[in-house]
C-alpha cells in the first residue's frame, strides 16, 4: 500500500532544518567578527577572492546531494558578502544607472547588503576607487559577442589600479510586467540593444500593434513600466526587483550564450596565489621596429609552458608615431617564477593589471 506523503510534517521538518541553519549562520558569524577584529589590528584585507573560491571549489568536491556549483556558489557567496560587512562595512562604485547588469555583477559578489555607489562613467568609478572614496569598484571589460570594452582598456591605461577578481556572467533579460495577462499589454520598454537580443521573443508574443519603445536602460524600461498601466519592460532582473514589477518570463534572450566579463578593482590590493590564477597586464615594446619583436615575446610563453589567454593592442597615445600598448592575459600568477623569467626581458615595458583566481 503506497505510504500518504503528509505535507505538514515535510514542513515541519524543513523548519527545524532552518533553524539549525540559522544557528550554524550565527555561529560562522562571530567567528567571522572575531577575524574582522583581528584584521583591522593588521590592516590585512577583507576580501579575499582566492579564499571565497577555495571554499567554493571545497564544498562542490564535498557535496553528495542535488546542489550543484552554481548553486553552492550562489548560496555560499551572498554568504560571504553578509559576512564582509560584518567583518568591515565597504562602499562598491559600479557603473550605472541602477539595476544595470553592472549593478547585478556587483550584488552577485559583494550582496544586497553592500553600499553600492552607481555612477555614470568607466572614468568616474576608476577615479572614486583611485582618490579611496570607495574601496572597490566594478565595471565591464568584455563580452564575448561583442569584444572589449574599449573604455575600460583606456581608463586602465591611465591609473595605478589593480584588479581584484572578475565575475563572467551570462546576460539575460527578464520580460516584467504588472499585468498579468500578456494579452493586455500595448507598450514595451527597454534598451534598443535589449529589442535585438530579445528578438525572437518579441516577434512571437507581439504582433505589430503593441509599440516597443526604445529608452536609455532596462532600468528606466523597469521604472516606466512599474508606473504606467498595460505596460511591460524587457529589463535585468535586478531592475525588475528594484521597482517591484513581477516577472512574467526569465531568460527571453535569442542567445544563451551571451556572457560579460567584469572587473571587480581596488587600489594598492594583491592577492596571493590561488593556484589557479589568470595575470592581466599592459605591456609596450622598445624594440617595436624590429622585425619578429612581438613574436618574440609570445614565443616566451609557449616556451615557458603558461598559457597565453588574449593579446589585443591598444594605441599608446605619445608622440607623434604610431606606439602601442599590448593587453595580455595569461594563466598563472605574478609571482610564479616562470612569469618571473618572462617579465626580465629588457625590451619590454610591462604595467601589472593584477593577478586574480580564474572563475571562468
Amino acid at each position: 500500500m503506497k505510504q500518504v506523503v503528509n505535507i505538514d510534517e515535510l514542513r515541519d521538518k524543513i523548519d527545524s532544518i532552518d533553524h539549525q541553519l540559522l544557528k550554524l549562520l550565527n555561529e560562522r558569524m562571530e567567528l567571522v567578527k572575531t577575524i574582522g577584529h583581528i584584521k583591522k589590528t593588521t590592516n590585512a584585507s577583507i576580501y579575499r577572492p582566492e579564499r571565497e573560491k577555495a571554499i567554493i571549489d571545497r564544498l562542490t568536491s564535498d557535496s553528495k546531494g542535488m546542489l550543484d556549483k552554481g548553486a553552492i556558489e550562489a548560496i555560499f557567496l551572498e554568504i560571504f558578502a553578509v559576512s564582509r560587512n560584518i567583518e568591515l562595512p565597504e562602499k562598491v562604485a559600479y557603473l550605472g544607472p541602477e539595476g544595470s547588469f553592472t549593478h547585478q555583477a556587483a550584488e552577485a559578489r559583494f550582496g544586497a547588503m553592500g553600499e553600492y555607489i552607481s555612477l555614470k562613467t568607466i572614468q568616474s568609478v576608476f577615479e572614486a576607487v583611485n582618490t579611496e572614496r570607495v574601496r572597490f569598484g566594478i565595471i565591464p571589460i568584455e563580452n564575448n559577442q561583442q569584444g572589449m570594452v574599449s573604455d575600460t582598456i583606456n581608463v586602465l591605461c591611465e591609473y595605478d589600479i589593480n584588479i581584484v577578481a572578475e565575475v563572467p556572467m551570462p546576460i539575460q533579460f527578464s520580460f516584467a510586467s504588472k499585468n498579468e495577462n500578456i494579452k493586455t499589454i500595448k507598450k514595451v520598454y527597454s534598451k534598443d540593444i535589449a529589442f535585438k537580443q530579445c528578438g525572437k521573443f518579441v516577434d512571437e508574443y507581439f504582433d505589430k500593434s503593441v509599440e516597443l519603445i526604445p529608452v536609455e536602460s532596462t532600468s528606466k524600461a523597469s521604472k516606466l513600466a512599474s508606473a504606467e498601466e498595460n505596460s511591460a519592460a524587457i529589463c535585468s532582473h535586478i531592475a525588475a526587483k528594484m521597482y517591484h514589477l513581477p516577472i512574467l518570463f526569465q531568460n527571453i534572450e535569442d542567445s544563451p550564450d551571451n556572457y560579460t566579463r567584469f572587473l571587480i578593482i581596488s587600489k594598492n590590493f594583491n592577492n596571493v596565489s590561488s593556484g589557479n590564477d589568470k595575470t592581466t597586464i599592459l605591456v609596450k615594446l622598445s624594440n617595436d621596429n624590429e622585425p619578429g619583436s612581438l613574436a618574440s615575446f609570445l614565443q616566451s610563453f609557449h616556451e615557458n609552458s603558461i598559457n597565453l589567454t588574449k593579446i589585443e593592442s591598444y594605441p599608446a597615445k605619445e608622440g607623434k608615431g604610431f606606439k602601442y600598448w599590448f593587453l595580455v592575459e595569461f594563466e598563472g600568477h605574478k609571482d610564479d617564477e616562470k612569469v618571473k623569467v618572462i617579465m626580465q626581458d629588457p625590451n619590454i615595458t610591462v604595467k601589472w593589471l593584477g593577478s586574480y583566481p580564474k572563475f571562468c
